[in-house]
C-alpha cells in the first residue's frame, strides 16, 4: 500500500515537472520568436533608412555634378546679352630678373639677341622646386607672361569693358604703316599676355636661367612650358612679305670709343658683382648684339630732330609718341636740336648701367661711354649673378 502511494506521488511529480518544463519551453520559444520578429523589423527599418540615405547622397552628387556642369557652361559661354565677359584671374608663378632694366632696348622678338639673359625666380609658395624636375632636359621653353609695363594696364584691370585698344598699330618694319592688332605682336592688346621662346641654360632649385630673351626686368610670369620641335616648329609656315624683311632694322656696324673701355672698367668693379655676365668683355658683346638692331622708336626714326620738345622748366625731353618703346635721347647739350642724326646721343640701360651711343648717317653705331644709374644699381642688390650659375 505504501509502495503504491509513493509511486503515484512520484508519477504525479514527474508529470507536473514535465508540464512545467513544456510550459517554460513554449514560453521561451514564444519569447524568442517575438524577439526575432522585432529584430527583423528593426533590421528592415535600418535597411530602408540606409537605402534612403544612399539615394539622398546619390541625388546630392548628381545635383553637384549638374551644378558644376552648368557653372562651366556659364563661364565658357557667356550670355549674348551680357556685354561684360567673364574674367579669369591669374596670379604670377614667378618674376623675371633680366639684363634689360627698361623697355628701351628690349628686343622686339626673342632669340634676336642670343646673349640676352634672364633669371626666372619662382614663387616657392605656389611652385615647389620639384615641379621643375625634367625641365633642364629641354633645350628651349615657352614663357607666358604679362606686359606689366603697358601704361594702360591699370585701367584695363579696373574696367575691361571701358578700356579701349587700337584696332590697328604701326609696324616698325613698314615705317609706320598700320596693320590689324592681331596680325602683329604689339604688347598693347585687350589681354596683355606675351609669349616668348627662350633657351634653357640651367635649372637650380627654384630658379631658371634663360638666354635669348626679350623680357624686361620685373616681368610677371604666368606659366612655363617646354618647347617641343615636332609640334612647335611648323615646316613651310607662311608669313607676310613685310614681316620677312625684318633685316631692314639691322644697323651697318657697331663700334666702341676709347672712352667706353675705361668707363666700363670703372663701372664693372661694382656692377659686375650683380651681373649675369662673367666679364666686361662678355657684357660688351651683349651691348653689340642689342645695338645691332635699330632699337629707336618710330617717332625717333622718322623725325629724329623733331623728337625734342621743351618742358616747362626749359629742359629738353624726348617726345616718344610711339607706344611700343620708351626710348630716351638727348641733344649735345647746347639747348638746340641737333644738326645731324650723329649729334644725337641715345641711351640704353642694361644690367643697371646706362650706355650712351650715337647713330651716324651711314647707319653705323658708335658706343661712347657707360655709367652707373644710381636708382637702378641700388635696386639690383641680392639678384641672380654669374657666380651663382658657375659650374
Amino acid at each position: 500500500m505504501g509502495y503504491s502511494t509513493e509511486s503515484k506521488w512520484l508519477t504525479a511529480t514527474i508529470t507536473f515537472a514535465l508540464a512545467a518544463l513544456s510550459a517554460s519551453t513554449a514560453f521561451s520559444l514564444y519569447f524568442w520568436k517575438r524577439k526575432s520578429r522585432d529584430l527583423d523589423s528593426k533590421i528592415g527599418e535600418l535597411e530602408k533608412s540606409l537605402k534612403a540615405s544612399l539615394d539622398n547622397c546619390a541625388a546630392e552628387r548628381q545635383g553637384r555634378i549638374r551644378a558644376q556642369q552648368a557653372l562651366r557652361k556659364a563661364l565658357t559661354q557667356p550670355k549674348l546679352d551680357n556685354v561684360e565677359l567673364t574674367s579669369y584671374p591669374m596670379a604670377p608663378i614667378g618674376v623675371i630678373q633680366s639684363c634689360f632694366s627698361t623697355r628701351n632696348g628690349t628686343p622686339r622678338q626673342p632669340v634676336l639677341v642670343p646673349l640676352s639673359r634672364a633669371c626666372l625666380i619662382f614663387n616657392t609658395a605656389r611652385v615647389p622646386p620639384a615641379s621643375l624636375e625634367g625641365l633642364g632636359e629641354y633645350s628651349h621653353c615657352w614663357v607666358i607672361y604679362v606686359f606689366h609695363k603697358n601704361t594702360n594696364l591699370e585701367k584695363l584691370w579696373k574696367d575691361p569693358t571701358k578700356s579701349k585698344f587700337k584696332a590697328k598699330v604701326r609696324v616698325p618694319t613698314l615705317n609706320g604703316e598700320r596693320k590689324g592688332l592681331f596680325a602683329t605682336r604689339s604688347p598693347h592688346r585687350p589681354s596683355p599676355i606675351g609669349l616668348s621662346v627662350a633657351k634653357v641654360e640651367a635649372v637650380q632649385g627654384h630658379m631658371l636661367l634663360l638666354s635669348g630673351v626679350d623680357l624686361v626686368d620685373g616681368t610677371p610670369v604666368l606659366d612655363v612650358k617646354p618647347y617641343i620641335p615636332y609640334c612647335d616648329s611648323i615646316q613651310g609656315a607662311r608669313v607676310p612679305k613685310w614681316l620677312a624683311a625684318d633685316s631692314i632694322l639691322a644697323v651697318a656696324s657697331v663700334s666702341f670709343s676709347e672712352v667706353f673701355t675705361s668707363t666700363l672698367a670703372d663701372c664693372w668693379e661694382m656692377a659686375g658683382n650683380n651681373s649675369l655676365y662673367a666679364s666686361p668683355d662678355e657684357f660688351q658683346n651683349l651691348i653689340k648684339q642689342v645695338l645691332s638692331w635699330d632699337i629707336r622708336s618710330l617717332a625717333q626714326r622718322n623725325r629724329p630732330h623733331d623728337s625734342f620738345i621743351n618742358s616747362e622748366n626749359g629742359k629738353q625731353l624726348n617726345d616718344s609718341s610711339d607706344n611700343d618703346h620708351d626710348e630716351e635721347a638727348s641733344s649735345p647739350g647746347n639747348g638746340q636740336p641737333p644738326s645731324s642724326s650723329g649729334d644725337i646721343m641715345y641711351h640704353l640701360t642694361l644690367e643697371g648701367l646706362e650706355v650712351s651711343y650715337r647713330l651716324n648717317s651711314d647707319f653705323s653705331v658708335v658706343v661712347e661711354k657707360v655709367k652707373e644709374v644710381s636708382n637702378i644699381t641700388n635696386s639690383r642688390q641680392k639678384r641672380c649673378n654669374y657666380s651663382m650659375w658657375r659650374v
